[in-house]
């Protein structure tokens, strides 16, 4: 897993207008390689590259603001993705069972998408059968469970932003 002096001085990105900028002011608490279906068609990809933060750590810094869009997902609840007002594209999502609490950061719109890999595959049974996995990244048939594969350390930023003590 990334970690704060991986990313120092934060990870900035954006859209493709330029319109939208952020910064990740610390590293994310976990990065998926997500293989279901729906990141497939989200990201356009063989899979999507999401990096889980605290929303209150992705600060805007450029002249716009992103449109929060409900959007269908597998889940009965959707997402909010927030998009760039002017070119349409994803920045970060609000998973429906984790409110706006976190960002679900599409680790592709940052400026330096090599920093941040997966630290976790995860929906693997719907994988392509071309992409091949890292030996030395958990990889799950479907979700997993964080309590017994996320760090110590990522545990305790969840619990504290679940608890609104951020």
């Amino acid at each position: 897993m990334a970690t704060d002096s991986d990313v120092s001085g934060g990870l900035t990105g954006g859209c493709v207008c330029g319109h939208v900028r952020y910064r990740m002011e610390t590293a994310p608490i976990v990065v998926h390689g997500c293989h279901c279906r729906y990141c497939q068609r989200m990201s356009g990809s063989a899979f999507a590259v999401n990096a889980m933060i605290e929303a209150d750590r992705v600060i805007l810094t450029g002249e716009g603001k992103p449109d929060a869009i409900h959007t269908a997902s597998a889940l009965p609840a959707g997402q909010m993705i927030h998009r760039c007002p002017r070119c349409s594209v994803p920045l970060w999502a609000n998973h429906s069972q984790l409110g706006e609490t976190f960002a679900l950061v599409y680790v592709g719109t940052l400026d330096d998408a090599s920093k941040l890999s997966p630290d976790i595959h995860c929906f693997t049974t719907t994988k392509h059968s071309w992409v091949a996995l890292p030996a030395d990244v958990p990889a799950f048939e479907g979700n997993y469970d964080a309590e017994k594969v996320w760090s110590a350390e990522a545990k305790a930023r969840f619990t504290t932003a679940m608890q609104g003590e951020i």
